[in-house]
């Protein structure tokens, strides 16, 4: 028996990075997986990639940034498979900017990836399982930096703590709903997403995972298919009545000084 055996899953973001390690993970655990994502070729390959390993999936293609878009990805997936089980919402956008320097335009973009699309994403998911009378699971994707983050990081944060804010609001008034919500706080990880971020904003040669990693605790960055296996337990069952929670998953310890 897997986790989540007989499980329809929508993973928001899943075409590449820590989605993408859920959707693998979710198949490995008995789920229907659907994987959405602005571009069809990674979307497409891991599709491919699943089905021929033996999975079911689907792939949605999807502009999170956009409400009605966000909304139809669980629509979609409810029109194929007849309900949405649990939902992750993986899209982040991380490109740069301080206080000083943000645009209206790149504030306007990191709000919509990283909190309008989550919100309606979830109204539609939250609809179905009341709808349905049946019980749900959503899982959130956040960042240790919403506790305060980078200056450089201004409206990735800002959006990234609406997203904690919201996490918590919609498991309080959908607790009697038996619908849990929770989020996760990852830290520094090692993402198709991250590398090109690092090259493109700071510079980093072919080495720099091997450099960043020498500076941290655990002598390693997040590991994508580590977190997917925490996502995959506070979807299922097994991590039983838990919802409302947001949860530090990270080698750093906030207030932790030396």
């Amino acid at each position: 028996m897997g986790l989540l055996d007989d499980k329809v899953v929508l993973v928001n973001g899943g075409s590449q990075g820590v989605g993408a390690a859920v959707a693998r993970a979710a198949v490995r655990e008995g789920a229907v997986v659907a994987v959405t994502g602005r571009r069809p070729e990674p979307g497409e390959a891991l599709v491919e990639e699943l089905n021929a390993a033996g999975g079911k999936a689907m792939y949605v293609r999807a502009d999170l940034s956009d409400a009605e878009q966000a909304k139809a990805s669980v629509t979609r997936v409810v029109d194929t498979y007849s309900r949405v089980d649990c939902l992750v919402n993986s899209a982040g956008l991380t490109s740069r900017g301080t206080l000083l320097d943000t645009t209206p335009e790149l504030f306007d973009r990191h709000i919509g990836i990283n909190l309008k699309g989550p919100f309606f994403a979830m109204q539609a998911a939250v609809a179905d399982m009341v709808g349905r009378q049946a019980p749900g699971t959503i899982v959130n994707i956040i960042t240790s930096s919403a506790h305060g983050g980078q200056p450089f990081l201004a409206p990735y944060v800002a959006a990234k703590a609406g997203l904690i804010g919201l996490t918590r609001n919609a498991a309080h008034a959908h607790r009697w709903d038996r619908v849990r919500i929770n989020g996760l706080n990852i830290g520094w990880t090692a993402t198709e997403g991250e590398d090109a971020t690092q090259r493109a904003f700071h510079g980093a040669g072919d080495g720099w995972r091997e450099e960043a990693a020498a500076k941290l605790p655990m002598g390693k960055l997040g590991q994508p298919d580590e977190i997917a296996d925490f996502v995959v337990f506070l979807l299922s069952e097994r991590s039983g009545v838990v919802t409302g929670s947001i949860i530090d998953w990270d080698q750093n310890v906030l207030g932790g000084l030396d």
